[in-house]
């Protein structure tokens, strides 16, 4: 086979098809790291929020445990008026008083 001279407008024509075809790679490229830098933001935002939600859960639920051990031991000492008890208990301790 002999080479063929190619004319000039097609050359141009190839080249864009080149072109073209680049860019949509790179195109592509630049929609994966976002898509992974998006993915990575979610995901932190949601671990934050998770671990937020366990700190919150974990303090609510030693402070309840510390009321009812209050409790039980005010009803032991003062049944008749168990709630001003509790009420004194948590006050000197530093709580605030519901």
């Amino acid at each position: 086979m002999k080479p063929t001279l190619v004319p000039s407008s097609e050359l141009t024509d190839q080249e864009e098809i080149r072109t073209g075809t680049y860019a949509q790679v790179g195109l592509r490229g630049s929609l994966s790291v976002v898509r992974l830098v998006v993915q990575w933001v979610v995901g932190t935002l949601l671990v934050f929020l998770l671990g937020t939600w366990l700190v919150w859960w974990a303090i609510s639920l030693q402070g309840q445990f510390a009321e009812d051990e209050i409790r039980s031991a005010c009803q032991r000492v003062m049944p008749e008026t168990v709630q001003r008890c509790v009420d004194t208990v948590i006050i000197q301790r530093g709580g605030a008083r519901r």
